[in-house]
């Protein structure tokens, strides 16, 4: 896995690799100590979280890329409205529109009648 976070300061690559030696670390506890199984138990609980909790920071990190991207195009739709305004044009609006339009889900558009 590589560290899909842009420009965080966490390194998911090296927190899975600690994560993975922790677990090889309690299987060789539990086998040696098996009276302690309970406790081997909740630390692999704990561990496990950890996984979890690096599909989630990945899975966040490319869902506000995709937001950055909207926000961008929507920015840059709009300054071309403002600019087209400034310049004349006839529908200064439709780059915002255009933008809009290029956003809706299929399931939204309304279907066509041949």
């Amino acid at each position: 896995m590589s560290n899909s976070v842009p420009n965080a300061s966490i390194d998911l690559q090296e927190i899975t690799a600690r994560n993975d030696t922790a677990r090889q670390i309690i299987t060789g506890f539990a086998a040696d100590m098996p009276t302690l199984s309970e406790i081997w138990r909740n630390l692999q609980a704990a561990l496990t979280d950890t996984s979890v909790l690096v599909g989630e920071i990945i899975r966040l990190s490319a869902e506000l890329k995709d937001k950055h991207l909207d926000y961008a195009n929507l920015l840059a739709a709009a300054r071309a409205a403002i600019a087209a305004h400034v310049d004349g044009e006839e529908d200064p609006l439709s780059y915002l529109r255009d933008e809009l339009s290029a956003r809706r889900a299929p399931s939204t558009t309304p279907a066509r009648r041949p």
